[in-house]
């Protein structure tokens, strides 16, 4: 794989194992975008226009996940639906999927 350089913030907690519980690095949104955002965004190479920066969780979010309205058109009230459809989309809690290998 091509070496890539991405920039996390500087609190962003470092990339857990593969297989892991998510700590929010973002790592892997700011590599590759997932197959919803690339739908949305029409975009196929990260960053995702939809990672956002939690400074009071310091920590990455999925904008999608965390306030869908905000990228998407949605019909009042159906918010909860669209994060429940948009967690098991992109496997949210099942653990870090991301391969990258970090330079130190």
């Amino acid at each position: 794989m091509k070496a890539r350089i991405i920039e996390l913030h500087a609190e962003a907690p470092a990339k857990p194992a593969i297989g892991a519980a998510c700590n929010g690095c973002g790592v892997c949104c700011a590599l590759e975008t997932c197959p919803l955002a690339m739908l949305r965004f029409l975009k196929r190479r990260g960053p995702c226009p939809a990672l956002e920066w939690s400074a009071n969780d310091v920590r990455y979010v999925c904008g999608l996940l965390k306030h869908p309205e905000h990228y998407l058109p949605l019909p009042a009230g159906t918010q909860n639906m669209a994060r429940r459809f948009f967690a098991r989309s992109i496997a949210a809690g099942k653990g870090c999927d991301s391969d990258a290998e970090l330079a130190d």
